[in-house]
């Protein structure tokens, strides 16, 4: 075991998660919480497997960085795991290690962004249900009196009157990580016009409002315009789940269910299908 002397301090992993938060990064934060000795120690490992801190044991170490792949990949917030979980069936000398120690996995990312392009009644709907759930939100609108303050006096929705649909675009979704833009303007070329901003950029997640019909002309002039094809079947169009939607706050609720699935992982079926297997 190492001397717990020699572990990071609290302060060095608070600066490792800054780091991770400015660079618009994702970590996981591994804290032993059941052991022998040591409860309280602290490893951050990064996506690029940069780690800071220790949990006391580089046998531990190890395993724990090994296994943050697969943390994330669930895109679970939190969970608790024992240390024989962890090690499955890897080849290692566990030594002293206890296998029935606990160790906490938490998720560190920047807060979830969500762009909306169109102030009109769906996107005005989703600005508000976004940012009540947590969504740093962006509204934007090429009509001024569309995203006037005194329409939503939240300050902490972003508003912003664009004169040009992609340059504003491509200022607010940056590198794309943590990044879900939903497209719901007034028409055919407004969505072009944003739908090309948006591919160019890559956000995590593309959502385009509209009936099949009205997609499909959007999208088949992206695909003649030289755009990806793989990446365009990943645009979800028409957006949002199936939950019969008819008011605009209803449409709302339907796309922001399917941001929140696709960031967790969630499959959008009821949860209440096992009793009918």
């Amino acid at each position: 075991m190492h001397d717990s002397s020699k572990l990071s301090s609290p302060q060095a992993i608070l600066r490792a998660v800054a780091r991770v938060l400015e660079n618009n990064s994702i970590a996981a934060l591994a804290t032993l919480v059941e052991a022998e000795s040591n409860v309280g120690a602290k490893l951050l490992v990064d996506e690029r497997d940069e780690r800071t801190g220790s949990l006391s044991d580089s046998v531990l170490d190890d395993a724990v960085a090994t296994f943050t792949k697969t943390f994330l990949q669930s895109r679970a917030g939190a969970r608790t795991f024992k240390l024989e979980e962890i090690i499955g069936q890897q080849e290692r000398a566990l030594g002293s290690l206890e296998t029935d120690a606990r160790i906490l996995f938490e998720r560190i990312e920047p807060e979830p962004r969500l762009i909306i392009c169109g102030a009109g009644h769906v996107g005005a709907s989703l600005a508000r249900l976004a940012r009540f759930i947590g969504y740093r939100t962006t509204l934007i609108d090429d009509r001024a009196d569309f995203v006037a303050r005194e329409r939503f006096p939240d300050e902490e929705i972003e508003l912003i009157a664009a004169s040009n649909w992609a340059d504003a675009l491509r200022e607010k979704i940056g590198a794309g990580r943590g990044v879900s833009v939903a497209v719901v303007t007034r028409g055919h070329n407004e969505d072009e016009e944003c739908m090309r901003a948006v591919m160019a950029a890559r956000p995590d997640y593309v959502g385009l409002i509209g009936s099949k019909r009205r997609t499909n002309i959007v999208l088949e002039r992206l695909h003649d315009a030289g755009f990806d094809e793989e990446r365009l079947r990943e645009v979800r169009a028409p957006v949002g789940l199936d939950i019969g939607a008819v008011s605009p706050q209803e449409v709302a609720l339907s796309i922001l269910a399917e941001i929140v699935a696709e960031r967790r992982g969630g499959s959008g079926r009821p949860l209440s299908d096992w009793r009918r297997t």
